[in-house]
C-alpha cells in the first residue's frame, strides 16, 4: 500500500459523496440486508483541515521565515456491519497554496536527497504535498465487546505517548496490519493486541517494520486506570546513508511499561489529578546493546469544573554511555508533537536525555477552551556546548485557544522556544511558531 496515487477527478468523486452522503434518523438501528444497506447506512470518514503555519527562527541559514498554507482533505466511508464485517476507506490529500516554505520532502518519492536551493533559506514545516490511501481496512464485530480490524488504520493509544497517529500534521501516521480490542472478557478491562508489518509516517516515508503491541488497561473508576504495556519494534532496514536513526535495525526496541493515571472527584466541583509511568527501553532482536534506557513521569494537579492546573516531570534517560555510545530513550511511533513543546525541537530525543519539567493549566469559557504549558528543558547527561559543557537545552511557552461551533473548529496556537546551552552537536534555536487552523468534520 506504499504511496498509492489518486488523481484530481477520483478525489473530486469522493468530495462530491461525502456531501452528498444522506442522514439516517437515529431513533432506531437500521435493517441492514444486503451489502447495499450496510454501504447506505455507513458513516462518513470526512474531514477538510485548511492551515496557515508560521515559523521565525534564529538560525541564521534560514533567512526568511516559513509561511505555509495547506489543506488536508480526509474523504472516506465506513459501512455499517454487515453479517457482523465492516469495510472502511479513506483517502487522504495535503495541497500546498504556496511556496514560501520547506517541507522536509527532499529524497521522497525519488527526488534528490539534497533541500532544493530555493528553499534553504526557510525553516521546516512537515507537511508535504501528499496523495494516498489513509485507511483501508476491514472490521469484524461478530463477538461482544470485540472488534477485529485488518488493514491501514490509524491507531491511538493511552495518552500517545508510545502508539499514536500524529494527526497535528497535515499528514497522519498509519499502521498497516491486524489489531484486535477487547473489552468484555474481563470486567472494567480493555485488551489491546497489534501485529504492523509497516507504518506510513508523516514524512510520507513509509517505514517497514515487524510492530508487536500488548496493552492491558483497567479501569477502576470511570476517569481512573492502571495499564500496563509492551512495544516491541523490529526495524527491517539496515543502517546505511539514507536510513537515519532510529529508524534501522540498531535501533529495534522493546519498551515495558506501568502507567496510572486519572481524575479522582473530590466533590461535584473537584478533581485530584494524577499521573505516575515508568518503562524500560532495551535491545529487541538486531537492537544494539547499547540501547538501555528508562522512561518516568510523575505528576499532578486539580480541577474545578473545565479548570484545570498541574506540574508534572519527564525523563527520558540516557544510557550515558554504555557500551562506549550514547544513546536516549526514544518513542518513534508515538506523537511527539504534544511532548517537549509543540515547537518540536526535541521530538527525537538527543543521545544525552530529556529532563522536562513543566506546568500545564487551561479551561473554558463562553465556550472557547485555553491551553497554555511552560516548559524548562535539562539534559540527563551533561552535552558538549560551543564553549565547554552544560544541561540546560532551554524553555518553551506554548498557548492554545480553541472554539468549536456545530461541524467547525477554529483554533490558533502559539510555540516560544528559548534556547539556553548551545548545544554544540544539533544546535536548539530560538524558535517561534504559530498555527492558525480551520476544520470542518462530515
Amino acid at each position: 500500500m506504499k504511496h498509492i496515487k489518486f488523481t484530481k477527478r477520483t478525489l473530486a468523486v469522493m468530495v462530491a459523496c461525502a456531501i452528498a452522503a444522506p442522514v439516517f434518523a437515529a431513533d432506531e438501528p437500521p435493517v441492514i440486508n444486503s451489502f447495499v444497506d450496510a454501504l447506505e447506512y455507513g458513516k462518513p470518514m470526512t474531514n477538510f483541515r485548511l492551515r496557515y503555519e508560521n515559523v521565525n527562527d534564529d538560525n541564521p541559514a534560514h533567512t526568511s521565515n516559513a509561511n505555509a498554507w495547506t489543506l488536508r482533505s480526509l474523504i472516506g466511508w465506513q459501512t455499517a456491519p454487515f453479517h457482523d464485517f465492516s469495510v472502511a476507506v479513506q483517502l487522504i490529500n495535503v495541497a500546498q497554496f504556496n511556496n514560501e516554505f520547506y517541507d522536509g520532502s527532499a529524497g521522497v518519492f525519488g527526488r534528490s536527497s539534497a533541500i532544493p536551493l530555493d528553499k534553504r533559506k526557510y525553516p521546516v514545516v512537515g507537511d508535504p504535498d501528499y496523495t494516498n490511501v489513509n485507511q483501508a481496512y476491514i472490521e469484524w464485530t461478530g463477538l461482544k465487546g470485540t472488534a477485529v480490524r485488518l488493514g491501514r488504520q490509524s491507531v491511538k493509544l493511552d495518552n500517545v505517548r508510545f502508539i499514536g497517529n500524529v494527526e497535528f500534521r497535515q499528514v497522519m501516521q498509519v499502521f498497516d496490519g491486524l489489531a484486535i480490542e477487547n473489552k468484555g472478557l474481563l470486567p472494567d478491562t480493555s485488551i489491546y493486541l497489534a501485529h504492523f508489518g509497516g507504518v506510513q509516517q508523516t514524512s510520507t516515508k513509509y517505514r517497514s517494520a515487524n510492530i508487536e503491541i500488548a496493552n492491558l488497561k483497567y479501569n477502576f473508576s470511570p476517569s481512573e486506570a492502571l495499564i500496563g504495556y509492551g512495544y516491541f519494534i523490529d526495524w527491517n532496514h539496515k543502517a546505511n546513508a539514507t536510513n537515519a536513526n532510529p529508524y534501522n535495525e540498531d535501533n529495534s526496541n522493546r519498551t515495558l511499561g506501568l502507567r496510572l493515571d486519572g481524575a479522582h472527584g473530590i466533590n461535584t466541583d473537584w478533581k485530584a489529578l494524577y499521573t505516575a509511568e515508568y518503562a524500560k527501553q532495551d535491545d529487541y532482536k538486531d537492537g544494539l546493546s547499547k540501547i538501555d534506557a528508562h522512561y518516568l513521569r510523575f505528576g499532578g494537579g486539580a480541577q474545578y469544573q473545565s479548570w484545570y492546573a498541574r506540574i508534572d516531570r519527564e525523563i527520558l534517560s540516557s544510557n550515558r554511555g554504555r557500551d562506549g555510545s550514547l544513546y536516549a530513550f526514544q518513542t518513534p511511533l508515538g506523537t511527539n508533537h504534544l511532548f517537549q513543546g509543540w515547537a518540536d525541537l526535541l521530538v527525537v530525543t538527543p543521545n544525552e536525555g530529556i529532563k522536562d519539567t513543566f506546568i500545564s493549566a487551561g479551561g473554558k469559557v463562553a465556550g472557547i477552551q485555553l491551553t497554555s504549558e511552560y516548559h524548562w528543558y535539562r539534559s540527563d547527561k551533561n552535552f558538549k556546548t560551543l564553549t565547554g559543557t552544560g544541561d540546560k537545552y532551554g524553555e518553551e511557552f506554548n498557548l492554545a485557544v480553541a472554539y468549536p461551533w456545530n461541524k467547525w473548529l477554529g483554533k490558533i496556537e502559539y510555540a516560544n522556544f528559548k534556547e539556553d546551552d548551545k548545544y554544540s552537536a544539533a544546535r536548539k534555536f530560538d524558535t517561534q511558531k504559530i498555527w492558525a487552523t480551520v476544520l470542518y468534520t462530515f
